[in-house]
């Protein structure tokens, strides 16, 4: 399918950085649409600053200085001429503020309406909006300003093991599994600290925690014509304290029945909102029982794992995303989706797993990206470039196809062997140990599994990675060295940059 966008789109502002931002600028590029990046003083010499066609600085690395400052970044909207806004993922993606502001200003923003970004980013009235279109969500107890001695009362009704999770929360944070009623008030109190800590709101609510839990989530396209369809799911499963390690798509534990029925509950989720533009419904799903899937909560924005969706059916998330933002209708219907192969990502982090996977990050002496059929990479990384620990430490995200999962895994353990960054810890060889598990290799999946063999991963002291990465950081400096005093045929240090994204 041709994706084209509006006229009346002609330059795009993104309100990120990083590896997303170039994502979406090479799509702009590709459409015709001008790009405007915006930085902190942090990001002054990144990539997406370089490759956009302007760049704007928002002010210090502090994100609530810069990236998450709404006044700043609609000036540099105002001050480029930019028509519409792209958000991204994280910073001001879900923020329903900012989408009034943009709508306010004139711009539009590439997302949801402000009041789906509000019912949905409450998981509360989220749970309340879908039920009342017949979705299924996990049994709880849920309703605004549950008081602590309610949510102990509670907690036997719902059942046990229960979950206690924050209302306004994502990623894990403030979420606690009780096992038995001696826990519960000393969990609810925690909760209570650490979802006002991080969401600036305690509200808290019960469910039923599903054992042996697998998370998949459906892609959703809804324009502003009424039209909503799914693009399949992906599985999610394996997680590191509720954060999302490797996607895949689709699902291995799915059969085509349950997928029907599983993405028309999550375009049904769109409609009881009024949503338009790309979304993902995430579901919590029973491993042993399928077909009884469970609403979880809707991400109102691209997700980082959307590459995969990309891979099997061959669209291009952000110009179907420009398209509808533009007011055009879907250039296809349900019946024209096709899932082709399997495609799996490993999200590759600036962190060491062997201590508690603390953040890492620092001078990037040398990095080198896979490629090769089948190969994507999604990265904003360079030699010479210095990480900061302001942000979030995800650096890049390697994706593999193949007609099978099989395959797609074992070119996916290839592509991350041939990956190296030389400068500070990753976890590019934990994820090489994880997809070389047999449970991995068989699609026996669940959110407990990486915690579960964490401690059989056999992790060397001096790998093959390493001796390979020492390698390529002296042949660096060796290319250094001879451009600086001179080469015989004058190419030193010529094509030592990896530039990575967009190859498949």
């Amino acid at each position: 399918m041709t994706t084209t966008a509006s006229p009346r789109i002609e330059k795009v502002l993104i309100a990120n950085r990083g590896e997303i931002a170039v994502r979406i600028i090479r799509t702009l590029r590709r459409l015709g649409i001008r790009s405007v990046a915006v930085y902190s003083d942090a990001d002054a010499g990144a990539v997406h600053v370089r490759l956009a066609d302007e760049a704007v600085r928002l002010g210090p690395a502090a994100a609530s200085e810069s990236y998450l400052s709404i006044e700043r970044v609609l000036d540099a909207a105002h001050r480029t001429g930019a028509q519409a806004i792209h958000p991204g993922f994280g910073f001001l993606a879900e923020n329903a503020e900012f989408a009034r502001a943009c709508a306010d200003a004139g711009i539009v923003f590439i997302g949801p309406s402000p009041e789906a970004i509000e019912v949905m980013g409450d998981k509360i009235s989220a749970k309340q909006t879908v039920e009342a279109r017949g979705v299924r969500t996990v049994p709880g107890l849920a309703r605004p300003g549950l008081t602590d001695d309610e949510l102990i009362a509670g907690a036997s009704e719902v059942g046990f093991p229960v979950l206690i999770k924050p209302s306004a929360g994502g990623g894990g944070k403030g979420m606690h599994v009780v096992d038995d009623p001696s826990g519960l008030a000393a969990a609810v109190a925690a909760a209570r600290r650490e979802a006002a800590a991080s969401f600036g709101d305690d509200t808290l609510f019960l469910e039923r925690y599903v054992t042996s839990p697998r998370h998949i989530e459906v892609q959703i396209l809804a324009d502003q014509h009424g039209t909503v369809i799914h693009l399949g799911e992906r599985e999610c499963s394996l997680q590191r304290r509720h954060q999302k390690v490797v996607e895949e798509a689709p699902s291995p534990l799915l059969d085509d029945a349950t997928r029907a029925r599983i993405g028309e509950a999550a375009c049904e989720t769109a409609r009881s909102v009024g949503y338009v533009g790309a979304g993902t419904v995430e579901f919590i799903v029973p491993g042993d029982s399928p077909g009884d899937f469970f609403f979880m909560e809707m991400n109102t924005r691209l997700q980082v794992e959307h590459p995969v969706t990309e891979m099997i059916t061959g669209l291009d998330l952000v110009a179907e995303q420009l398209r509808i933002a533009a007011g055009e209708p879907l250039g296809i219907t349900q019946v024209d989706v096709h899932l082709n192969g399997h495609a799996i990502e490993v999200r590759v982090y600036a962190e060491d797993p062997r201590t508690g996977f603390l953040p890492t990050g620092g001078h990037i002496e040398r990095v080198v990206h896979p490629a090769g059929d089948g190969i994507r990479v999604d990265s904003a990384l360079e030699d010479g470039l210095d990480v900061s620990t302001d942000y979030d430490p995800m650096l890049a995200k390697i994706i593999a196809w193949a007609p099978t999962r099989d395959e797609a895994r074992r070119r996916l353990i290839t592509a991350i062997d041939d990956t190296a960054i030389f400068g500070f810890e990753t976890n590019l060889t934990f994820l090489k140990l994880l997809l070389e598990r047999p449970e991995v290799a068989a699609g026996d999946l669940d959110t407990g599994l990486i915690a579960r063999v964490f401690d059989d991963l056999a992790f060397a002291e001096a790998s093959e990675r390493t001796f390979a990465e020492a390698a390529l950081v002296l042949h660096a400096f060796a290319a250094r060295g001879a451009a600086t005093h001179g080469s015989a045929d004058g190419s030193a240090a010529s094509g030592s940059r990896a530039t990575g994204p967009w190859a498949r």
